[in-house]
């Protein structure tokens, strides 16, 4: 148990019948009227839905023991993807649905935050941005430049992006593993 004011992003709540929320923002407010409070957004660990929620100041809410360990990924079998733990040798089968968007970016031998509770995986984090080879774009059109557009580029996961015109297939690119986006050619 802990209290709402001793809140922090990443924290997991069991609410709502033993629901698991993880916290996403907070804030402590401190009307001039009445009593403090605590506006949260929280996002069902299991769903990724995201909700508001308002909790008054100093109310206990149950949390939830999350076990967080960078693991790396190994390979695939079948429907599950297979993580090794570094410390311990042990092999972790996850499914593709925990997994979830992480798996447009997975290569093998890439690291990942295995989220668990109770022996169940709950999700696989990704660090921000991960480095991956262009597999196949189309070469950019001369006089196109000005424009700064871009082209769809499949990357070595097969996920596919979209890239400044000048990106050519080969390359090693860095992207932004939440929002798909192209950040910036690695130099070698």
């Amino acid at each position: 148990m802990a209290s709402t004011n001793d809140l922090k992003n990443g924290m997991v709540l069991k609410l709502d019948g033993g629901q698991l929320w993880s916290v996403v923002e907070f804030q402590h407010v401190k009307p001039g009227k009445g009593p403090a409070f605590v506006r949260t957004k929280l996002k069902n660990v299991l769903s990724g839905k995201v909700v508001d929620k308002t909790f008054n100041a100093g109310v206990r809410v149950e949390t939830a023991t999350v076990d967080k360990r960078d693991m790396q990924f190994s390979y695939m079998d079948g429907e599950y993807f297979v993580f090794m733990d570094m410390e311990t040798y042990d092999q972790l089968m996850v499914d593709r649905k925990a997994v979830g968007d992480a798996a447009n970016f997975l290569i093998e031998g890439f690291m990942a935050t295995v989220a668990q509770h109770e022996g169940e995986v709950l999700f696989v984090e990704l660090p921000a941005a991960v480095e991956l080879v262009i597999q196949e774009t189309e070469p950019g059109v001369q006089g196109d430049r000005s424009t700064g557009g871009t082209k769809p580029a499949t990357l070595e996961t097969g996920h596919q992006i979209q890239v400044p015109l000048f990106i050519t297939t080969g390359e090693k690119i860095k992207v932004d593993t939440r929002t798909s986006d192209y950040l910036g050619r690695v130099n070698s």
